[in-house]
């Protein structure tokens, strides 16, 4: 065994010196990126699931006609966590441990993505949502709970309570209720709600004892009695279409939809179709006309491409977090090119240099990719806004102010500004 070592030394010794020693040059193949979604396909939130995850295949197929990440195709993983927590948790789970995804988008519900972020720290995945707004997201990044695996694209509740505070007192409401689900995303809105409108001097009349309702009830009769006593200027409803749908016609059938108290909600149920869901009143008219609503503005420098892009795909308009959801795989990618590696960690680091000043703006995905290949150093430019995140992994923005109009169609009106400043659109 010895003298056939020493014959194989000296046989590759003599093949290195005629090839150049091209055995040992060879170098190894990057590994090509592969992330997962994390996207509510079933359940409460499936009308935003579905469009969220077509934004989010639209934009692996536009990196991947463009050499993809690191000369290779980006592979996509989905997987529905049904607006559920449990499932969240068991989806990411095989996300991260049977996929082996490196980076996750999702959840949408503040609730799944709750759950699931635990798993995604624990495996050092970066997770990125495009729409859990919860307060709750940037006390744990404070504790340090996250360790930088965290972000969204859309900027937490404590901003749109303001938003929602600043509007009940533009209408010049005195006195609000509120009906709120029972998850991470009501719970926060409320708290954060209440302490914004009474510093403007607004009374919540049910502050002491808020109306909960359990997502997984079909039945809300109780809790609408209870929340439109006593006849507050508006009552403030957080709710996600499919269960808010029942709560709205329900509330109808009560007779409490008369117009001495108006309906004010939330993001969460900024739906296209949120007046079909709805239904019609006995005279034929929208039940849902005039209601009014706050959600996150989706006005980046990136957001005329995006929607004229996604038009000629789906010949539709974007949905409310579509614009989100596109910017939430674009930051992924760039990452992993920026880091010239596809790892949890690798992207973890690069997301904030990518995101976020100095470097030069870009808006288009590709360029952003180009440049990033030459050497240089980017400042990406989202759909959804600026996209420039804080250590807490959040965005900050306006909010539109939308409305339901007599034909049932969904119209923005004015924007809210956090500082508090309204300008008319």
């Amino acid at each position: 065994m010895r003298g056939q070592r020493l014959v194989c030394g000296s046989i590759l010794a003599a093949c290195c010196l005629i090839t150049s020693c091209q055995v040992t040059q060879t170098s190894p193949q990057k590994k090509s990126l592969k992330i997962g979604t994390l996207l509510p396909i079933t359940g409460d939130l499936s009308a935003y699931g579905t469009p969220m995850q077509e934004t989010a295949n639209l934009l692996v197929k536009t990196v991947n006609d463009c050499n993809g990440v690191l000369g290779q195709p980006v592979t996509l993983v989905s997987a529905d966590d049904q607006t559920d927590p449990a499932q969240a948790t068991q989806a990411m789970t095989k996300l991260v441990e049977v996929d082996r995804v490196v980076g996750v988008v999702g959840a949408a519900s503040s609730a799944a993505s709750s759950a699931a972020v635990a798993i995604a720290v624990r495996n050092q995945v970066m997770q990125i949502s495009p729409a859990s707004t919860s307060p709750i997201f940037t006390e744990r990044a404070n504790r340090g709970e996250f360790k930088g695996f965290w972000a969204r694209t859309a900027p937490p509740d404590t901003f749109q309570s303001q938003a929602l505070a600043q509007l009940a007192h533009q209408k010049g409401f005195k006195s609000v209720a509120i009906l709120a689900i029972n998850n991470d995303y009501g719970n926060g809105l409320v708290t954060a709600f209440i302490l914004a409108f009474q510093a403007l001097g607004g009374t919540v009349t049910n502050e002491a004892s808020p109306s909960l309702y359990d997502p997984n009830t079909s039945t809300f009769d109780s809790e609408i009695k209870k929340v439109f006593a006593g006849e507050p200027d508006a009552v403030l409803l957080v709710a996600y279409p499919e269960t808010g749908s029942l709560i709205l016609k329900s509330a109808q059938e009560l007779g409490f939809l008369d117009g001495k108290t108006q309906i004010i909600t939330t993001d969460g149920m900024k739906e296209a179709n949120i007046a079909k869901l709805v239904g019609k009143d006995t005279q034929g008219k929208f039940i849902v006309t005039g209601i009014l609503g706050t959600s996150p503005s989706a006005g980046g420098p990136a957001l005329e491409a995006f929607q004229k892009r996604y038009r000629q795909v789906f010949k539709r308009e974007p949905a409310v977090f579509d614009p989100n959801t596109w910017d939430a795989v674009a930051l992924l990618v760039l990452a992993a090119e920026a880091a010239k590696e596809t790892t949890g960690s690798a992207l973890q680091s690069q997301l904030q240099v990518v995101a976020n000043p100095p470097g030069q703006e870009v808006t288009d995905v590709c360029a952003a990719l180009a440049l990033l290949r030459a050497g240089q150093s980017i400042n990406y430019q989202g759909a959804s806004g600026r996209v420039d995140l804080n250590p807490q992994g959040d965005v900050v923005g306006s909010y539109d102010v939308w409305t339901i109009d007599e034909r049932g169609k969904l119209q923005v009106k004015d924007t809210i500004e956090i500082g508090g400043a309204e300008t008319s659109k």
